[in-house]
């Protein structure tokens, strides 16, 4: 292994120390610690910085915010901190990685970075419906987190799309503010286990409506008031009302760029084979394109800081 200069300098021939793919409170933390532990990182937040946070209307469980924040101001507030102390952030997206050797590869818009550690923190995509209407109401009244959003519809009725142990949580979890969930599923069985469908089905506040799907969202000025639902057995209609939806039909780690180089689970989310190390030394993973488990701002920035440390010691133990 070659000599690597003290913490705090470019390796020679413009090597970068670290560079941190994804951005997101996982990012931005882990931007904030590598500043100040002045390794010098550089950010490619992607063209659509600030991860899913972009589309939550109002924050009101992360610490530091007893009034609530709109999610895309803290990811603002998190950028500027982490900015403040030297974190170069550019909003592109990285095409590919060579991870073969050191230095790793980074392309961007077909430039070459070249590093010698890699923090991932490209978090996971909700997986969307994409039918009519629904850009217009994300984080309007569409939303793809309850532990996020839920507190927002107290004493209103609403919907949760999908059949799995996910839906069936985030409907059990929505009855503690709303007056009636209504399940959406298209087809009449379901993936989630027998457990957690029978604590939803049991449950007085909450509907089941099987062979329905989302064919149009339905709103006026206020946001959203209800859904265009299609039974796919005959193509009958029926309009059902609310005021919330969530969609629960899975997420999808975003990781295509990484070109299988990087040990992942079934489902594509990265493993870690030590602390926050992946299976290639001196890449790192943190934030939501680990964790399909938790998946909340608080986690996804604890896990950033502990990247961030994990590369410092790393980088220094290879001198």
């Amino acid at each position: 292994m070659k000599d690597i200069p003290p913490l705090g300098t470019l390796v020679d021939d413009g090597v970068r120390k670290l560079v941190i793919i994804g951005s997101g409170p996982a990012g931005y933390t882990a931007g904030l610690y590598s500043s100040r532990a002045l390794l010098d990182p550089l950010m490619f937040a992607g063209y659509m910085s600030g991860g899913q946070l972009m589309l939550t209307s109002e924050v009101e469980n992360f610490p530091g915010y007893p009034q609530g924040v709109e999610g895309a101001a803290m990811m603002a507030h998190m950028r500027e901190q982490a900015e403040r102390f030297g974190l170069e952030v550019q909003d592109r997206n990285v095409e590919r990685v060579d991870l073969s050797e050191r230095p790793f590869g980074v392309w961007v818009e077909g430039e070459e970075i070249r590093t010698e550690a890699i923090i991932v923190c490209t978090g996971a995509e909700a997986v969307w419906l994409g039918v009519e209407g629904e850009d217009a109401q994300k984080g309007r009244g569409i939303s793809v987190c309850a532990t996020c959003d839920g507190a927002f519809f107290r004493e209103e009725e609403v919907i949760v799309v999908g059949g799995g142990d996910s839906a069936m949580e985030e409907a059990t979890f929505l009855t503690r503010f709303a007056s009636k969930v209504t399940i959406v599923h298209r087809r009449e069985g379901f993936r989630a286990s027998k457990v957690m469908y029978e604590r939803a089905a049991s449950h007085p506040n909450i509907e089941i409506k099987t062979f329905r799907q989302v064919k149009r969202w339905l709103s006026d000025d206020n946001g959203l008031t209800g859904a265009i639902m299609e039974d796919p057995r005959d193509g009958s209609i029926e309009e059902i009302s609310c005021t919330g939806a969530f969609i629960a039909i899975g997420h999808k780690p975003i990781t295509g760029f990484l070109g299988n180089q990087i040990e992942t689970d079934a489902e594509g989310y990265i493993v870690h084979s030590e602390n926050t190390m992946t299976s290639v030394p001196g890449v790192f993973a943190a934030g939501d394109v680990v964790d399909k488990r938790y998946r909340q701002a608080i986690t996804a920035a604890g896990m950033g800081c502990q990247a961030a440390i994990d590369a410092e010691k790393w980088l220094e133990d290879q001198c």
